[in-house]
């Protein structure tokens, strides 16, 4: 058998094109977002990207009920977006096995909040597989469509942060594809009417029952493993934390649950029947200990873990065998918080922001950044597509007089995810504001994937682009206008007029990211000694490239960050910065 060293997301692609996987649907969102750009890579499968989470559950949904495995990708708030099909589809099931792959964020290394998606699993009756390395990630890939068939379930295939970016050895094996379920018109299981949803309720409740019974049984005992060493303590562990237990009380009995939901309660009991102290080693919520302390057994859970961040094996030591490592102490380094790259269209459109005091109603994405300082522009941040709709409870609440010192910013991917709706609602609702769209051709966050307004698909081909002017403007919007964000003085015009308005305008501040590989840049920007003033008004936007030199106090640019966006050279009054262009 051949093996191969790959991450999580990899594993999991493998797995699902091994498993005869024929429609993937997904949005980008770390740390999801490599699963698809691997599994568009082989042959016999179509994989896109959709314009959110939730077009993305219901495509795979569709290819589900036409009889064919399909599956959809996420991040966990993602799922937010996508749990509006996924509560139905629990009800209807599954024709050909239909995989949810959430990824979740422990220690929110890119995320705005630390949710489980364990909770709206067990909310929506959805069973959850849990991997705890890259082999695994393959295998239950596989399990997850068998499950499905057999249980007439969708599943979720739960990952984190560190499950889908680390590596480990995977055996590789042969595509088996399932021949194509028969679609037959069948309006009392998939046409969810309350008559309908009630029976297929109670069609649910049973399955259930059903899988915890299984789970506890042979029929799962390649999910849930029990290993009996020493009975003073025992754990109830699944995926990462798996591997901190086995790295610090090898020792140990364990018992690890492939699928952490429905929870296999006569094994449970059985295992804690067991063991003198039972410990539930879980990160984030405490699913597994709720359930377990509900059915009257005695566990130590999140009264010794913390129920926030990422758990660790010290984090292990620390708690169980008291224990505190006697490590050197670390090099200090300087801290390097996030910040926007050198050359980045949307710190100039900040900086024309900042210069005319405005506030900025923010969104997802790369400009996030635009909070802080020196920008500091950005003051609020909600969700995908939230800036506008914020924008618009701001007038209706304070005024249009009161928000013409703001705007709305939002990126041109998250615009097509769920900006459009929103701004629909402010036209819709005679309300007045400025959304500002920074365009810059890519989702950039998540690592420069292509969406509905950059005219190419996940596999490269050529498709039509989204026009966003003609969009908005389709959507009633009088006043769309494009500016070049690079072009300073024709934008600051631009903002002044449009936030004047007693009704809705927007604004296209388009440039390419500078990291796109199309991406070509004009040149190198240098100092002028002789003509610097020591002025500082080139530092004002914070551009990692350009910094003061302490002894001399001139203004230095590293020629090998700068990508010779010469907003620094606009930004300068006495014209001692000059472009070098590119040969």
């Amino acid at each position: 058998m051949e093996k191969k060293i790959m991450l999580g997301n990899e594993a999991i692609a493998r797995g699902a094109w091994e498993a005869g996987v024929k429609v993937s649907s997904a949005y980008p969102g770390t740390p999801s977002t490599e699963m698809s750009e691997n599994l568009v890579k082989y042959e016999g499968v179509y994989a896109e990207w959709a314009p959110n989470e939730k077009v993305a559950a219901e495509v795979a949904m569709g290819a589900s009920i036409a009889g064919v495995r399909a599956m959809c990708a996420m991040k966990c708030v993602g799922l937010n977006v996508a749990s509006d099909p996924l509560y139905t589809a629990s009800y209807i099931g599954a024709k050909g096995g239909l995989v949810y792959l959430v990824a979740d964020d422990p220690g929110l290394y890119s995320s705005q909040n630390e949710q489980d998606t364990r909770r709206i699993a067990v909310s929506s009756h959805v069973p959850v597989l849990e991997p705890s390395d890259s082999e695994e990630a393959r295998v239950f890939t596989k399990r997850a469509f068998e499950i499905s068939e057999e249980y007439d379930t969708p599943v979720i295939l739960r990952t984190t942060t560190r499950i889908a970016h680390s590596q480990g050895v995977v055996n590789l094996e042969e595509r088996v594809t399932p021949d194509d379920k028969e679609y037959v018109r069948d309006p009392a299981k998939n046409v969810m009417v309350p008559a309908n949803a009630m029976k297929r309720h109670a069609f649910v409740v049973e399955r259930d029952r059903k899988l915890a019974e299984d789970g506890a049984g042979e029929k799962f005992a390649d999910l849930n493993r029990v290993t009996y060493n020493d009975t003073k303590i025992g754990f109830i562990t699944s995926g990462i934390p798996y591997q901190y237990v086995m790295e610090v009380c090898p020792n140990a009995s364990v018992l690890k649950l492939g699928m952490v939901w429905p929870l296999p309660e006569k094994l449970i009991r059985e295992f804690a029947s067991k063991v003198d102290e039972l410990y539930i080693f879980e990160e984030l919520e405490p699913v597994i200990e709720e359930q377990v302390r509900a059915w009257g057994i005695p566990c130590k859970g999140k009264d010794v873990f913390p129920l926030c961040g990422e758990y660790s094996a010290n984090l292990l030591r620390e708690k169980v065998l008291g224990e505190t490592l006697d490590l050197e102490k670390p090099a200090e380094v300087p801290v390097r918080p996030p910040i926007l790259c050198p050359g980045c269209p949307h710190r100039a459109t900040y900086s024309v922001l900042k210069k005319l005091k405005i506030h900025a109603s923010g969104d997802i994405g790369c400009y996030t950044l635009g909070v802080a300082a020196p920008l500091s522009v950005v003051d609020t941040t909600l969700c995908m597509g939230g800036s506008i709709s914020m924008l618009h409870g701001m007038e209706k609440g304070k005024g249009k007089e009161w928000t013409k010192n703001w705007v709305a910013v939002i990126g041109d991917s998250t615009f097509l995810h769920t900006g459009v709706n929103s701004l629909m609602n402010m036209v819709y609702n005679q309300s007045a504001g400025t959304v500002i769209i920074l365009d810059n051709s890519t989702t950039g966050m998540t690592g420069h994937q292509d969406h509905p307004a950059t005219g190419k698909m996940l596999n490269g081909e050529t498709t039509l682009a989204i026009d966003l002017v003609k969009l908005c403007e389709g959507m009633g919007v009088k006043h769309v206008k494009v500016v070049d964000a690079f072009d300073l003085d024709l934008l600051e015009q631009t903002i002044k007029e449009e936030v004047a308005r007693d009704e809705v305008s927007v604004i296209i501040s388009q440039s390419p990211c500078a990291l796109l590989k199309s991406y070509q840049p004009k040149g190198k920007c240098y100092v002028d000694e002789e003509k610097c003033r020591k002025c500082g008004k080139c530092l004002t936007p914070g551009c990692p490239a350009i910094k003061k030199d302490k002894e001399t106090g001139y203004s230095v640019i590293d020629e090998t960050m700068c990508n010779g966006c010469g907003l620094c050279q606009k930004l300068c009054p006495f014209d001692a910065i000059r472009l070098e262009e590119r040969r």
